[in-house]
């Protein structure tokens, strides 16, 4: 059952996007369902998109990689008009966190702004999406399930309305071979079947074996999500691992960003005062 908190936010997050529509005259249109979500399209010049900010829209469009990432077709396509489906998109829901992420982490200058007064011990790349977390498993393979972003020796796993980390079987999760030496498993957030928090497990033991960090990104309107954090990073063995996790809220990001990216998060967001 999705949360009080994702539910709320998710109607604050629809109600600001239909506002956002109006103000800006972006193209778009709404889910079915009895609790419909706002979907933004590109402008018909190409040039502009509904939900993103239009320097970091202009900046993902140069660059290729970035720009592949926004062209993830919507996986729910059977929850949107017919006519829609075909070209429906991930980051085209205003609920996206990816799409937030990269308004972000995509907006010229942001990113490097951001990480030098939010995490001074980063060194600043270029920020990557989709990375592959090339986790050893126990029969020999890796896993390359994609990480949401890694900015230097960073990764990060971006959140806003889901529901949470997701649940995976423990016969799945068991699969990885370093899970006993990087957890205590026994005090991991499970049922008799399934470990919860999948996603928090998966990138803290890509942490541990590339020597990276990992930064949870989520919104202070979700303290649930910071719960499930909390239950996952205090099972980390080893102090200096756990040391290397952390998180980060939405709204400290906001503050960090540019004016003109700080005021379109604070009102199609609501994230900080909008006068970085």
């Amino acid at each position: 059952m999705t949360s009080h908190w994702s539910t709320a936010l998710r109607a604050e997050l629809t109600k600001r996007a239909e506002l956002h529509m109006t103000r800006v005259g972006a193209p778009g249109y709404l889910s079915l369902g009895p609790t419909p979500t706002r979907l933004f399209e590109t402008y018909a010049d190409g040039t502009r998109h509904g939900n993103f900010v239009n320097a970091s829209y202009q900046a993902i469009c140069a660059e290729p990689a970035w720009h592949a990432r926004t062209q993830k077709s919507h996986s729910q396509a059977q929850a949107l008009p017919t006519e829609k489906r075909p070209n429906a998109r991930e980051l085209d829901s205003c609920n996206s966190s990816d799409a937030l992420l990269m308004n972000c982490f995509c907006y010229p200058g942001a990113a490097e702004r951001a990480i030098a007064a939010l995490l001074p011990s980063v060194s600043y790349t270029t920020p990557e999406f989709g990375v592959h977390g090339e986790v050893a498993l126990v029969n020999g393979e890796r896993d390359t399930t994609e990480i949401d972003m890694r900015i230097g020796s960073a990764i990060f796993e971006a959140k806003l309305t889901e529901r949470d980390f997701t649940s995976r079987p423990k016969s799945h999760v068991e699969r990885y071979a370093r899970l006993s030496e990087v957890f205590q498993v026994g005090t991991l957030p499970q049922t008799s079947d399934e470990y919860r928090g999948y996603q928090l497990i998966r990138n803290v033991l890509a942490a541990n074996q590339h020597g990276w960090a990992f930064y949870v990104i989520c919104d202070g309107r979700r303290p649930d999500l910071l719960r499930e954090w909390w239950a996952v990073n205090s099972a980390i063995r080893d102090a200096q691992l756990r040391a290397r996790c952390g998180f980060l809220l939405w709204q400290e990001v906001a503050r960090m960003c540019p004016s003109p990216l700080a005021a379109f998060l604070a009102q199609k967001y609501g994230l900080g005062d909008g006068l970085s």
